[in-house]
């Protein structure tokens, strides 16, 4: 496969999102998705620990692997209800059409269970995260941004804000110097050090830790306290949840001849690297469910290794890869279509075989509902 390729990686500690360096082309990002998986059994430096660290670094893997490999491409859109509910949140930035709640101390309790108070709504914040920059945006509270984590990069607007080093090569004096009231960062991708270190500054740390649909909303609302957007975070949420339900509704009624569930496997690293799927636990799971689907692997609990042989037996319907594509070689569809051993399959042999956008179904935040829609169409209604 020419779409992908390997690189090497000193980080053995962090999350997938602390661990990318800037690499010399784009495509060498999704190589990396297997070896940090198989780093996951030495995370240390961490909040956590054990099965629980373990599933948040995979969740951040997809994140910031399509996030870095998306800088400079452009995202493919989704349809429909859902597809136009996002791009209005990207464009809902304008100050004229968000209002800021008055100041007043603001008391929250960040997604690792830490009391914060603000004095004031936040006016400028440092984001490291992308998932966490598109909420922001969302929320229309783009101009609180006075830095972001080099791997952000939706909307295009965001570009003209002063990139920092995130991951293990996180600058705490980089982020100091912007001079930020709070900085916003995964569970993962901080250390008791850096935290002491941004406090004694005088600066917030607020910690998120997305895993699922519910706990985007979570992120969602948390933002929204952050920057005084609570009225602009709820329309958020509601839009989300609207537009799930809708996709949902069509789904349910649009597979209710079918004699039985049909199921949707999720590659979510290429078997060039060792196959990873999606479990029970992610977001992935629920948006097989709102498909009115079953996941081919709800048995494996979180994010998973898998081999060829176990996707063969379960013979998924459909197969969804999230795999990058840069214009040499092969198509990560055509690649998974031409697997030796896998002709049987009833999703090869229908050719329901989709590559959906990295950044859409990866990171936990507004876009997933332009992924579900993408999936939605092309199960139902391009085939």
């Amino acid at each position: 496969m020419n779409h992908l390729k390997k690189t090497n990686h000193q980080a053995s500690r962090e999350s997938f999102r602390d661990s990318i360096l800037s690499p010399k082309r784009p495509s060498a990002i999704l190589a990396l998705v297997l070896m940090l998986f198989m780093l996951t059994v030495i995370v240390g430096g961490c909040t956590q620990s054990g099965d629980e660290a373990r599933q948040q670094i995979i969740v951040e893997s997809l994140d910031e692997a399509a996030g870095q490999a998306e800088a400079g491409t452009q995202g493919q859109a989704g349809g429909g209800k859902a597809a136009g509910m996002a791009d209005r949140a990207a464009d809902n930035n304008d100050s004229s059409e968000a209002v800021r709640e008055p100041a007043t101390t603001i008391e929250l309790t960040d997604m690792m269970g830490r009391e914060i108070k603000l004095d004031a709504p936040a006016e400028r914040i440092v984001v490291l995260a992308a998932s966490d920059c598109e909420i922001l945006y969302a929320i229309g509270a783009g101009e609180t941004l006075v830095g972001r984590g080099e791997y952000c990069d939706y909307p295009e607007e965001i570009f003209n804000v002063p990139s920092v080093q995130s991951g293990s090569e996180t600058n705490i004096e980089q982020i100091i110097a912007l001079q930020p009231q709070v900085v916003v960062m995964s569970i993962m991708s901080q250390t008791k050090e850096q935290v002491a270190a941004l406090e004694s500054a005088g600066i917030k740390v607020v910690a998120m830790n997305a895993q699922d649909i519910e706990s985007v909303y979570t992120a969602i609302e948390l933002l929204g306290k952050v920057v005084g957007r609570s009225a602009e975070a709820s329309i958020l949420i509601n839009d989300m949840k609207t537009a799930f339900t809708d996709i949902s509704t069509k789904a349910v009624n649009a597979s209710a001849s079918a004699s039985e569930t049909e199921t949707i496997y999720f590659e979510v690293s290429p078997l060039e690297y060792g196959i990873w799927t999606a479990g029970s636990d992610t977001f992935m799971n629920e948006l097989a469910a709102m498909l009115g689907m079953k996941n081919a692997f709800e048995d494996i609990q979180g994010w998973g290794e898998i081999s060829q042989e176990q996707v063969i037996e379960r013979d998924p319907d459909h197969i969804v890869t999230i795999a990058m594509y840069f214009g040499e070689g092969k198509t990560p569809v055509e690649e998974i279509m031409g697997r030796e051993g896998w002709q049987g399959i009833k999703a090869i042999k229908n050719k329901m075989v989709l590559n959906v956008d990295s950044n859409e179904i990866s990171r936990p935040g507004p876009r997933l509902t332009k992924a579900l829609s993408a999936i939605y169409e092309f199960i139902y209604e391009e085939n």
